[in-house]
């Protein structure tokens, strides 16, 4: 059934067949659809459920439980499925007009970088998706992780949010936490390194105490969450973040991260870098709103813990 072009509080218009309303209250996905569209039944409502014709905040669900909270936008596709976004190694967590914060996977690169041009890219799977539904749509990196470590990450989709994030990302984001094995036992349950890194010419990383030297001042928190006989399962957080800045630390400290053999780590039973990216707290860039995101750490992982 088509809906009525005529508006009705709280809904305006998106896209020819696509209109937007406003949730007044916390509920499941399928009774907020229930309170926007009084008019619909039940089995209609679970019909356009299942075939996609329902989207959070911009985000394409079929979850019927799926908790919406007040102000968030429903948006309603009346003539067709909204496309769903899917990847094997990219999970898309969160969307809305602005902004993307998505799940990276081991092995995928955040953008091209030296003669990959022709990899596939967190930027070059996302600006494909954007363009389904609209040829001028535009996704920009505000902050990437190395091809080897996976979680989470931000992408923006529009000038204004990025250019927020660039400028003001010291105070706009709260958190940002990653999880990481690394060989032995680190002796304190938490600390710090801090040092100056600078990029080498072999593409590595250095880091030195000497400001002289050359380099930006970077600083590493860490906790000891686990040890085994042969590793420790660490929290690891920064605020800003150069180039390998956690693997380098790592090394410093003494405990290179398991699986990185090009800063002083073994290779081990996983086959990859035990790094993942597992929490980030930042406010909107538009809307001011607070958001957070987890991600638990690999299955991998565990069972190296295990070895």
């Amino acid at each position: 059934m088509r809906q009525p072009s005529n508006h009705r509080p709280g809904r305006s218009r998106h896209a020819d067949n696509v209109q937007k309303f406003k949730v007044k209250a916390d509920a499941p996905l399928l009774e907020a659809a229930a309170a926007v569209l009084p008019d619909h039944k039940p089995t209609k409502l679970k019909s356009m459920l299942k075939h996609h014709q329902f989207a959070i905040n911009g985000s394409p669900t079929s979850q019927f439980n799926q908790p919406v909270k007040a102000g968030d936008e429903l948006w309603v596709n009346f003539d067709g499925s909204f496309h769903v976004f899917s990847h094997p190694r990219i999970k898309l967590v969160y969307e809305d007009a602005d902004m993307m914060v998505v799940d990276k996977g081991y092995g995928v690169l955040s953008t091209a970088a030296g003669n990959n041009i022709k990899d596939e890219t967190v930027y070059n799977v996302l600006r494909k998706y954007v363009k389904l539904r609209s040829e001028h749509a535009r996704v920009y990196m505000v902050h990437r992780l190395d091809r080897d470590t996976s979680g989470l990450m931000i992408v923006a989709r529009t000038a204004k949010a990025r250019e927020k994030f660039l400028t003001e990302w010291a105070t706009i984001v709260k958190e940002r936490k990653y999880e990481a094995v690394v060989e032995g036992n680190v002796e304190q349950d938490q600390g710090m390194v801090q040092n100056y890194l600078r990029d080498a010419d072999n593409y590595e990383v250095c880091s030195s105490s000497d400001p002289d030297e050359g380099g930006e001042l970077a600083t590493t928190r860490y906790k000891v969450l686990q040890r085994t006989a042969r590793f420790s399962r660490v929290q690891l957080s920064m605020r800003y973040g150069h180039k390998n800045q956690l693997r380098v630390h790592m090394k410093d400290l003494g405990h290179p991260i398991s699986g990185d053999r090009k800063y002083g780590g073994r290779a081990n039973g996983i086959h990859r870098l035990a790094l993942h990216a597992t929490r980030l707290v930042f406010n909107h860039p538009i809307t001011g709103d607070t958001l957070t995101f987890e991600s638990p750490i690999p299955d991998n992982f565990q069972a190296l813990l295990k070895l």
